[in-house]
C-alpha cells in the first residue's frame, strides 16, 4: 500500500534535511508506528505521504501510484487525524461529521454510528465549543475515518484521553485493520506501539535507525532469563535467575519448584520497547 525510497525532504531556508534518505514499505492491513522524538522527522514523514509536503526527493507510492501522480482523489482513499484537532466550534458533533462526509463521493459510514464507535453518540448534538481535548481528538478521529478510508494516518491518536478512551480508540483501530485498512501511526507512546502495532520504525534525526514487529525486537534485545521470587525456610524472600535456553532440563530450575515454600513471582528478562528505542538509537523517547 505504501512504498518509500530513499525519501528526502529538507524545509525552506532550512541548511540541513529534516527526512534524510529514508526507506520502508507497508503492505495492506498492517498498523505499522513511527515512533521518534519531537524533531526526529515523523511528522514531516507523515506530512509527506498525506499530501502536505511536496518537493521531496525519493520516492514515494501510495496503492502502487506515485504520490505526485495523485490528484484529489487521493483524498478519497487516506484518512487523517491530527494530532491538534480542529472543528467548527459552533456546530454540533454530529454537524462537523455530516458536514465533512458530504464532501466524499464513494462510501461513508453513518454519523451516529461513527460517533458510537468513539464514544461521543451521547453527546453528538453538544456544540464542540463545549468539548474536552480529549473529546475533540475523538472527534478528530472520527472525522478521519467517516469515509471509510483504505489507509488511515494517525498521528498521536490516543494523545488526551483517559485509559479508557485510549482503550477503546486503540480496539477501533484493530478493527478498521479486521476492515481491511492500512493504519500508519507516529507517536512517542511505546505502551501503543506495543499493543496494536504490526511493526514499529525508530527514527531519529531524519534517519530510519530500525523496523521489524515489537516482540521480536523485545526478544533480540532482551535477557533470555526468566527470575523467580520465592520465599525460602526462613521465610524470607529470595530471587533467582535462570537461563531461557534448555529451561526444561534445568535441574536447580526444576528442584526450586518443588521445594520452594511458595512461588511468588515468575518473570521473564524482556526488555521493553523504550530500552530498545534507547540501546539502538542512544536518545531517550521525550515528547
Amino acid at each position: 500500500m505504501i512504498a518509500v525510497r530513499d525519501l528526502t525532504y529538507r524545509y525552506p531556508r532550512s541548511t540541513e534535511n529534516a527526512v534524510r534518505g529514508i526507506s520502508f514499505k507497508i503492505a495492506q492491513g498492517e498498523i505499522v508506528g513511527l515512533l521518534g522524538p519531537s524533531g526526529a522527522g515523523k511528522s514531516t514523514t507523515q506530512n509527506i505521504l498525506t499530501g502536505l509536503l511536496r518537493g521531496y526527493g525519493g520516492q514515494v507510492k501510495v496503492m502502487n501510484r506515485e504520490l505526485t501522480d495523485w490528484g484529489k482523489e487521493y483524498y478519497e482513499h487516506v484518512g487523517v487525524s491530527f494530532e491538534f484537532p480542529n472543528h467548527y466550534l459552533k456546530l454540533t458533533a454530529r454537524e462537523n461529521l455530516e458536514h465533512f462526509r458530504s464532501f466524499y463521493t464513494g462510501q461513508t459510514y453513518d454519523s451516529t454510528e461513527v460517533l458510537g464507535w468513539v464514544g461521543l453518540a451521547e453527546v453528538m448534538n453538544q456544540k464542540v465549543s463545549a468539548f474536552s481535548k480529549g473529546m475533540k481528538v475523538r472527534l478528530n478521529i472520527a472525522r478521519s475515518i467517516i469515509h471509510a478510508p483504505k489507509i488511515l494516518f494517525l498521528d498521536e491518536p490516543t494523545s488526551g484521553l483517559d485509559p479508557t478512551n485510549a482503550r477503546k480508540i486503540q480496539n477501533l483501530v484493530l478493527e478498521l485493520r479486521s476492515r481491511g485498512a492500512t493504519v500508519f501511526i507516529t507517536t512517542h507512546d511505546m505502551h501503543l506501539a506495543d499493543v496494536i502495532c504490526d511493526r514499529v520504525a525508530f527514527i531519529t534525526q531524519g534517519t530510519l535507525r530500525l523496523i521489524d514487529a515489537p516482540l521480536v525486537l523485545k526478544q533480540c534485545f532482551g535477557r533470555r532469563e526468566i527470575t523467580v521470587g520465592y520465599i525460602n525456610d526462613s521465610s524470607e524472600t529470595v530471587q533467582k535467575r535462570f537461563g531461557l535456553d534448555g529451561i526444561g532440563n534445568n535441574a536447580a530450575f526444576i528442584e526450586l519448584l518443588r521445594s520452594a515454600q511458595r512461588i511468588e513471582t515468575v518473570h521473564s528478562q524482556e526488555t521493553t520497547l523504550h530500552n530498545v528505542f534507547i540501546e539502538v538509537t542512544g536518545e531517550a523517547l521525550s515528547p
